[in-house]
């Protein structure tokens, strides 16, 4: 199982979206405070419509936290700022995949918290400036899953 890490989201329909894609995953969420919206938010919920129940969701009041809360050996930061593609990387069950929020990406003090080879991105045409965060986080996910062999699908 994988961790999906939102660092300070913004905009609930996104975050209901990777709700739905952890439930159809079976990864875990967790959310990093503070969030742009309150977790009862009607917009959130109905992105997420009934998966929440299927979702372990873990809120967190800091990066710091998370990662003293959650038992964890390795955790992938994304980045446009990284040059690493997430297809070079060999992930494995129990990895976290670390997403900063919709305006402004993770911090650089955020995205250092992990060695270089754990800093990724996601190929892009030159011109774009990034992808929608649910987006991003579909390709990361499912990118990881694959390599593991899609444990848990039917």
């Amino acid at each position: 199982m994988f961790h999906v890490v939102l660092y300070q989201p913004e905009i609930p329909p996104n975050t209901g979206n990777i709700i739905r894609l952890c439930a159809n995953t079976g990864a875990e969420l967790h959310l990093i405070e503070p969030l742009g919206f309150s977790i009862s938010n009607r917009e959130l919920r109905r992105a997420g419509l009934d998966y929440a129940d299927a979702v372990p969701l873990h809120c967190h009041t800091s990066i710091d936290a998370f990662f003293a809360d959650t038992t964890l050996e390795r955790a992938f930061m994304f980045s446009t700022q990284h040059v690493k593609r997430h297809s070079d990387c060999r992930f494995k069950n129990g990895d976290a995949l670390v997403f900063g929020p919709e305006t402004r990406g993770l911090p650089e003090s955020v995205r250092h918290l992990v060695p270089d080879g754990q800093r990724v991105t996601l190929p892009m045409c030159a011109t774009s400036r990034s992808l929608n965060l649910s987006n991003a986080v579909a390709v990361a996910l499912f990118e990881a899953w694959r390599q593991c062999g899609y444990p848990g699908s039917a």
